[in-house]
């Protein structure tokens, strides 16, 4: 197709009273939506016939917040050779996901600090905190009880052997006679240990779980709480992989503390003082060096193993969101045919995942090599000390037995700390990423003596020279000043990137004003309460986010409260109803990840009867009926009339096709964020500014040769019934 730019010659509207019939057209061509979600994968239509595009200022700016600053290279995005420099529009928050190696004392510090914060959870104050207190206390009594019957286990295996170890044949005993009552103690023993230790995991189990639950919603809850400039700067996949890891880090951390960490000690402490007080200090000094060498081996190891752990984890984050965006996006990828592309891509960032784990691999080899050396060598000089008693008579067979099993037994819980160390430091390592996500601080805040949004006067807007920009450097809106009636039909309309649809997400704060103040009934959006400014707001997105839920479900989330009768009373109202019965589960039909399983056009009618369950006193419409077939757009925007009508609300309509707002009572069309013109429609028809040429770009033609042609219309039927709806609408 040969792009060219045409002269347009003006049409007359249907409320022009000397319009003429063949200058009504009925479906022209209008300009595609621009949609305000910046990072949808949506395929964008240019007309470039249209004056629409033409009467763009500046190409370059959007409506909408820049992502990052793309490199100048053939390709884009991650798979690209090209340096890119990833910014977050007006924001200079740390990137709680980034990796960002510490020195060991900050990340001693960070870990301390970790650690204190998850033992209020283990012992926390307030209501209901009864119950994990008392689960706690029985824990560790269980814990002392288990490990007080362990060390006993080698006083039982002494005492076996050193009875055992005299000629049996020549005393004509035998083996229940001699060693009987120990060997049962020896079992007893053991079993008890096992059903304490047992009996601890069951007590100690909801306090951990009840602790990952409460972290997890107080990070969730935070997360919604952010503005919406992290979310669109954020990857998801990156997001749930990270709030995953920590959530499981903080099971293994309070695992580890009560059950691994201190009885470790405590087991180190007890045999210690049992080899002291029964051997002598030569043994205790030997098993204390051991430890100590043991521990400081493995804390520096795991330090510096540290760095590699932490690479995996952002290798690992950037591989899920690699995946996560391919798959959410896969009509896309289906459309272009590169899935080999994202293969690739995905292949990349694994390659980055291997290269960490192969070094954390190697390192935890290098590290269980050392551990083993310590320890080995430790036990050979023991059991030297051990066999030179037994020579020279001051130890039994039995006391060189004990010795063996009681270093043994400290090797369990010893190598088992080493690994726990190692998956401490993972944990920690996952859970500051968590708790950074709780620490990302939330811009929009609300006043501390904001009070519910009262419409005393029907939700009259003001915008009061308000500047504001996605980047500082590149305002969107600049010095606005504009009014919406209360009670009355205003469309928004103007070129891409004029502003229209930031309009909304200021007035819902999604962001707040850099200058100037936005007014709902003489009250500014900033000093009332957030829930009552947002619980008043009702919007009919362009891109319609549904859940991966039913249809009724999808409906009734306008209002979660409302009645089976009110959800299908709004779905009446969209005309969807019929749509929705003829589906073989009805209204428990599953809409797919996005809402993938249903047409645009059903997506919309389904945001529009959400909105009419909600039914809030200001309305918003972004290009609410963009995707939806001419009759159909015809007979929803009548219905939608007749509420405004009834309810006499305040409703706002960005529009590219000009066609649905044509009756609208003001029409305010913006120019690179100002307010270039407003009027009613034939106001602004006759006044031949940048609203009338735009409505001409939409009303005209084009033959098959590239010619410009004016369409006429030769259904009077068709024009009478247009005519007779404006009439309606009127009064």
């Amino acid at each position: 197709m040969i792009l060219r730019s045409l002269t347009r010659t003006k049409s007359p509207c249907p409320v022009c009273l000397g319009a003429s019939r063949s200058a009504f057209n009925l479906a022209p061509i209008q300009p595609p939506p621009t949609s305000s979600q910046p990072f949808q994968g949506s395929i964008r239509r240019v007309l470039t016939t249209s004056q629409w595009l033409l009467q763009r200022p500046q190409l370059g700016k959007l409506d909408r917040p820049r992502l990052h600053n793309a490199p100048k290279s053939a390709t884009f995005g991650s798979y690209t050779k090209g340096k890119q420099e990833n910014k977050k529009p007006g924001s200079a928050q740390k990137d709680p996901l980034a990796v960002d190696d510490k020195s060991a004392q900050e990340q001693r510090k960070a870990d301390w600090a970790i650690m204190r914060q998850m033992a209020h959870y283990l012992w926390p104050k307030g209501p209901g905190s009864v119950d994990t207190k008392l689960r706690v206390s029985i824990a560790v009594a269980l814990l002392i009880g288990a490990k007080v019957l362990n060390v006993q286990v080698p006083f039982y295996f002494k005492s076996i052997v050193d009875a055992m170890n005299v000629d049996i044949g020549a005393t004509g005993g035998t083996a229940a006679a001699i060693a009987g009552s120990m060997i049962l103690a020896y079992g007893a023993t053991r079993i008890g240990a096992t059903v304490f230790q047992e009996l601890r995991n069951a007590v100690f189990a909801s306090v951990a779980q009840k602790a990952i639950r409460k972290v997890a919603c107080d990070v969730f809850h935070h997360l919604l709480r952010l503005d919406l400039n992290f979310h669109l700067t954020k990857q998801t996949g990156g997001l749930t992989r990270a709030i995953d890891r920590g959530t499981k880090g903080i099971s293994f951390l309070l695992t580890s503390m009560v059950f691994h960490i201190v009885p470790t000690a405590l087991e180190i402490g007890m045999v210690c003082g049992i080899l002291t007080w029964q051997y002598g200090a030569s043994f205790a000094a030997i098993t204390l060096a051991t430890m100590s060498a043991y521990t400081a081996f493995t804390i520096w190891t795991t330090a510096w193993r540290t760095k590699f752990r932490r690479q995996a984890n952002a290798a690992e984050n950037k591989a899920s969101t690699v995946a996560v965006d391919s798959l959410i996006n896969y009509e896309a990828v289906k459309y272009f045919n590169n899935e080999k592309f994202e293969v690739a891509r995905y292949d990349k960032a694994l390659q980055d995942y291997e290269r960490s784990s192969i070094k954390v691999a190697t390192s935890l080899a290098l590290l269980n090599s050392g551990q083993n050396i310590i320890f080995s060598s430790a036990l050979t000089g023991m059991m030297y000390l051990a066999a030179n008693g037994v020579a020279d008579g001051s130890l039994t067979v039995g006391d060189l037995v004990m010795v063996n099993q009681l270093v043994f037994q400290l090797s369990v819980p010893l190598n088992f700390l080493g690994t726990i160390y190692r998956e401490l430091r993972q944990s920690l390592l996952d859970m500051e990423t968590l708790f950074n996500l709780q620490k990302v601080n939330v811009t929009i805040k609300e006043a501390p003596d904001a009070k519910p949004l009262l419409l005393s006067q029907g939700g009259q807007i003001k915008f009061e020279n308000v500047t504001f920009g996605y980047v500082k450097e590149r305002p969107i809106l600049q010095d606005l000043t504009l009014t919406i009636p209360a009670g009355k039909k205003v469309a928004i309309v103007g070129p891409s990137g004029c502003g229209k649809s930031t309009i909304l997400r200021l007035l819902f704060r999604y962001y707040d004003v850099e200058s100037g103040r936005i007014l709902i009934d003489d009250q500014d959006v900033r000093n009332v309460n957030i829930d009552s400014l947002r619980e008043s707001i009702g919007v009919v997105p362009q891109d319609t986010p549904l859940f991966n839920d039913t249809v009724g479900h999808n409906i009734q989330y306008g209002k979660m409260s409302a009645p089976e009768s009110q959800v299908v009373a709004a779905a009446q109202r969209a005309r969807i109803h019929d749509i929705i019965s003829s589906w073989p589960q009805g209204y428990d039909t599953k809409v797919g990840e996005r809402g993938m399983m249903i047409s645009g056009g059903e997506k919309q009618r389904l945001a529009v009867s959400r909105l009419l369950v909600k039914d809030p006193p200001l309305l918003f419409f972004d290009e609410a009926t963009s995707a939806l077939d001419t009759h159909t757009e015809q007979a929803l925007m009548q219905n939608i009339n007749s509420i405004l009508r009834e309810k006499s609300r305040t409703s706002v309509f960005v529009a590219h096709r000009l066609r649905t707002i044509y009756d609208a009572d003001l029409i305010i069309v913006l120019k690179e964020g100002r307010v270039a013109e407003q009027g009613t429609h034939k106001e602004l028809i006759d006044r031949g500014g940048l609203y009338s040429e735009l409505w001409s770009a939409q009303e005209t033609w084009l033959s098959s040769d590239g010619t410009e042609k004016e369409r006429a219309i030769s259904d009077d039927a068709k024009l009478e019934q247009v005519k007779l709806d404006l009439k309606r609408t009127q009064t």
